[in-house]
């Protein structure tokens, strides 16, 4: 039973009525859509390359900021406080990216006498550091790979703590996220220089050249818990994430619940997410990682914002996570979580080739989404939409929920199969080969899935994408009879398919 707005509403209404929106595509869209259905004015915010972007057109009023560069635009936290006092904006939703995790702008924010949807900039600082993160979950009691407890960007200090643990280590930039300054080191002969190119890369995204050293775990799962802490103690848990399948430490796939965490494991994590949100004074929705690996959890990182991938956490709890960030930020309690239901998958759409996962950039001239029972997109490009390099690559995401895991699976591939957009490469073939891999529909993967997996260079983006939709429906046939026309076909590899698929138009 969802809970009564009416009450909680108009006390809502009472505490902040108009919110600017500090970010751009699926997420402003996203974060538009629930303050707008709350009865908020809406401000979005634009650079010179979104001029024309829904989040534009669909928001009460919009601020210009800058050029198309971030630094120009989106990441003026200047510019974008400015804009929210002169529309009379009194509460600023940062999304996820750009200035989300930016615990000066949350000061900033709040010094302006503005309400945060976010947590404390304190909070921000403690997670948003990987050292200072470490520390606290140790604090707290919460598992943590072994490693370094410092960060440092000298070798030396690098060899004595990988001796000391053993290899193969992990190096990761103390700063920021993302997959950036990571390197796998499998010898002490390849510290050295890994080390140096781990700090160069560190320095260049973060302007912080720190590193730090931890175990490799060997067939590892990325396993999230995702919390969603009030201003009056709770601490509220909503299940957890896998979200093993990523190319470059980032994600692609998603899925909830994790069909390699059992309820006992289930229970610890979550228990561990909440003492964590606790111990550091958190408040709105964050999201606590960890990575599984034979049957033990060890603390990853918090990211201290709204995750992409809340999405599927929304279809299985039945719960709306921006409201529940917005009701927080006005000092409402936080809502028990509801019983989850069925299963829920994520795919990002990225504009990327699949081989090689390079930006493909270009105009949109066809977009068809899909839809049906259980599929859900967001999503903010439309026909005629340019893909610039100035921004991430993920043009939509693609959400199914179904009553269960395997029939979750064909609804997605089925989502996929229906996708169309024209224009520009994207990832979808390689994320459908990865759903349909024997791996995944097993159960028994982890972040290495889509080494196995790769496209060759001389399929083009149209037939992988029947192959796609080919794998999905032959495995349902075989399913139903295993015999005549299907089994020849299948027999006959999946080009028969494809050229089926052509001939009865589907794409």
């Amino acid at each position: 039973m969802l809970f009564d707005l009416s009450l909680s509403m108009d006390t809502f209404r009472g505490m902040f009525r108009s919110l600017l929106i500090a970010n751009r595509g699926e997420i402003a869209l996203r974060v538009l859509r629930t303050a707008r259905e709350m009865g908020l004015t809406t401000v979005a915010v634009y650079s010179d390359a979104d001029r024309d972007a829904l989040h534009v057109r669909e928001a009460d009023r919009a601020v210009h900021l800058g050029g198309p560069a971030p630094s120009d635009s989106y990441l003026r936290s200047d510019l974008i406080l400015q804009a929210a006092l002169d529309q009379g904006a009194e509460a600023i939703h940062p999304g996820y990216g750009f200035l989300a995790e930016n615990a000066d702008f949350a000061r900033q924010v709040g010094e302006a006498g503005l309400a945060f949807v976010g947590p404390s900039p304190e909070a921000i600082e403690s997670m948003g550091d990987k050292i200072q993160a470490r520390k606290a979950a140790l604090a707290a009691g919460v598992p943590v790979i072994p490693g370094l407890d410092e960060g440092s960007a000298a070798a030396e200090d690098l060899l004595g703590a990988a001796l000391e643990i053993g290899y193969p280590v992990m190096l990761k930039a103390a700063a920021g996220g993302g997959g950036k300054g990571i390197r796998i080191v499998e010898s002490e002969a390849d510290l050295a220089e890994a080390a140096r190119l781990a700090a160069a890369e560190a320095e260049s995204s973060f302007g912080d050249g720190r590193v730090y050293l931890e175990k490799y775990l060997r067939r590892p799962r990325h396993v999230e818990v995702q919390i969603l802490a009030d201003q009056h103690g709770k601490v509220v848990s909503y299940g957890e994430r896998e979200c093993s399948v990523q190319r470059r430490h980032q994600k692609l796939v998603e899925e909830s619940p994790s069909p390699a965490v059992s309820e006992e494991l289930r229970a610890r994590m979550e228990e561990a997410a909440r003492v964590l949100a606790k111990a550091v004074g958190y408040v709105g929705a964050g999201t606590v990682e960890f990575l599984v690996s034979e049957g033990d959890y060890y603390f990853l990182e918090m990211n201290t914002r709204l995750q992409v991938e809340h999405a599927i956490t929304e279809e299985r709890f039945g719960v709306d996570l921006v409201r529940e960030q917005l009701r927080v930020a006005a000092g409402l309690e936080a809502m028990d979580a509801l019983a989850p239901r069925g299963h829920s998958i994520e795919v990002r759409i990225n504009a990327e080739d699949p081989v090689g996962f390079l930006p493909s950039l270009g105009q949109l001239s066809q977009v068809r989404m899909p839809g049906g029972r259980g599929v859900r997109v967001d999503s903010a490009v439309f026909p005629g939409a340019e893909v610039t390099p100035w921004y991430d690559s993920m043009l939509a995401k693609l959400i199914v929920l179904a009553e269960d895991r395997e029939a979750a699976i064909d609804r997605m591939l089925r989502a996929l199969a229906e996708l169309k957009l024209v224009g520009v490469k994207t990832s979808v073939p390689i994320a459908a080969r990865a759903l349909d891999s024997e791996r995944f529909r097993s159960g028994d993967y982890d972040t290495s899935i889509l080494t196995g997996i790769t496209l060759e260079h001389d399929k083009d983006e149209m037939e992988m994408a029947c192959i796609a939709a080919a794998y999905a429906r032959y495995r349902r046939l075989l399913n139903g009879n295993g015999q005549g026309a299907a089994a020849r076909k299948v027999s006959a590899g999946p080009s028969a398919w494809v050229q089926v698929s052509r001939q009865e138009g589907r794409h």
